[in-house]
């Protein structure tokens, strides 16, 4: 693996000039040379000049077919044009921030309930899926009065201390290991974690703990942990098993609110959590996440109102901008009248890629899966994820086939074939990403054809 490492590197050297000499200048003032560390690949990230549909431009010229699209939030692909209408009249009005309230923010929420199934549910914004997921789990313990957290063993809901406990598999520990020094241990003992789609465990850990759980957290369609999607079953005696045992049931939907249908995944499964956390696709380009819930759970967080004490959800300086408001009701209104094209054009897109990157390293003599496929509910995806199992057993059913080193080949997901595509001109995360609309017959053939190439280099530096 060293011989074909230090090939793509230097290949990746040459192409860049300009990145690896702006990157230099960044180390000397920011950690790590940024701001984002899925953003900083070794031996150092291009540097964007301009990104449109499906295209990235760097600061060297260089062209790639981008699948990380602003974090998996560009579902129209970058800098849509009915986005950027909207944008440039707002900018000739006064785009800049006031601190005042605005009309955009109800119809965004309006939007967002209506989804939803209508009445009885409340919002409130703020700026960061990382946020909105800690300030779900801040209401859930201020209602119930509990203490206890319970999350999914390889479920990434950002970097809130609450959550930071569970997400990367630990050869001696599994899920258990707490994700970052500076945690509270208190905190980090408070939060459980439960396997995910294990219906036996998740019973014996809420049968234990139930009494003192506030909250169970887990996102609907499994990002960093795989691209996997619940089983209809796994959902539902979740929400039998929280109702009967007074645990709010929290609903990650950061990644899969509106990547699947024009609204929360939820939807299609026919579950409704006490809490529902949104971000990414909803800003249209900017900044927006949300907390939707019931009306009795949600106005804990309103002033001298419900709950056993009053939970101190502020949202941000930035929150509810009038700016951001816009662009996220322009871009769900563009997903909501163009739904019926939209998402089954997309999940065509993504289960071409998925059987066609699997078949390019069948070809070539490389195991390789890609996770990413809906299931009985979830009728098709737009995500993909790229594995390199160690042995024919790997199901890639659930997080740790995704995480453990011992089954799959992480390095040569995480690092070797990220350069081997970024020198054939295709950007990937966790070895894959999401499709958006912009991504057409042609760039989707085209990165077949680079994920090809990756893999003949591996047949021959790794046999």
């Amino acid at each position: 693996m060293d011989r074909l490492r230090d090939r793509l590197l230097r290949e990746y050297r040459k192409r860049t000039p300009k990145s690896r000499a702006t990157f230099r200048r960044a180390e000397k003032v920011m950690v790590n040379g940024g701001s984002h560390t899925m953003r900083l690949w070794p031996p150092y990230p291009f540097f964007a000049d301009s990104a449109e549909g499906p295209i990235v431009r760097d600061v060297d010229g260089n062209s790639y077919i981008d699948y990380w699209q602003g974090h998996y939030a560009n579902i129209l692909g970058h800098n849509p044009r009915p986005v950027l209408r909207e944008m440039t009249a707002c900018l000739r009005k006064g785009a800049l921030h006031t601190g005042f309230e605005a009309g955009h923010q109800i119809e965004l929420a309006e939007t967002l309930v209506r989804g939803l199934g209508g009445t009885g549910a409340k919002v409130r914004f703020t700026t960061s899926g990382t946020l909105a997921t800690m300030y779900a789990v801040m209401l859930a313990q201020g209602v119930t009065g509990r203490e206890l957290i319970l999350k999914v063993g390889g479920g990434w809901h950002g970097a809130s201390p609450y959550l930071l406990k569970g997400v990367k598999y630990h050869a001696d520990e599994g899920f258990e290991g707490r994700e970052s020094a500076g945690l509270l241990d208190d905190i980090v003992r408070r939060t459980l974690v439960t396997r995910f789609n294990n219906q036996d465990d998740l019973r014996r850990m809420i049968d234990a703990h139930g009494d003192r759980i506030a909250c169970f957290i887990v996102e609907p369609f499994l990002g960093v942990g795989g691209f996997l999607p619940a089983a209809k079953g796994y959902l539902e005696l979740a929400r039998s098993l929280t109702a009967a045992r007074g645990i709010l049931l929290i609903f990650d939907e950061i990644i899969s609110g509106f990547r699947f249908c024009p609204t929360g995944i939820q939807t299609l499964y026919g579950v409704r959590p006490d809490l529902t956390t949104f971000g990414k696709i909803i800003g249209g380009g900017h900044a927006v996440s949300a907390v939707v819930g019931s009306a009795d759970v949600m106005e804990s967080c309103e002033r001298g109102r419900g709950g056993r004490g009053r939970v101190q959800f502020e949202g941000g300086t930035f929150s509810a901008h009038s700016e951001y408001m816009r662009a996220g009701l322009t871009m769900l209104k563009r997903l909501a009248g163009g739904a019926a094209a939209i998402y089954p054009g997309i999940a065509r897109s993504g289960e071409k890629l998925r059987r066609g990157i699997e078949k390019a390293f069948a070809e070539a003599g490389i195991p390789a899966r890609a996770t990413g496929d809906g299931n009985a509910i979830v009728p098709g995806s737009s995500l993909f994820m790229v594995h390199f199992p160690r042995d024919k057993s790997v199901a890639y059913d659930r997080p740790e086939d995704v995480h453990d080193d011992r089954r799959s080949n992480i390095a040569l997901r995480e690092e070797i074939l990220k350069l081997a595509l970024l020198v054939n001109g295709v950007n990937i995360v966790h070895g894959g990403g999401a499709v958006s609309v912009a991504h057409g017959a042609k760039e989707i053939d085209a990165t077949i054809a680079a994920y090809g190439e990756a893999a003949r280099l591996f047949k021959k530096y790794l046999d």
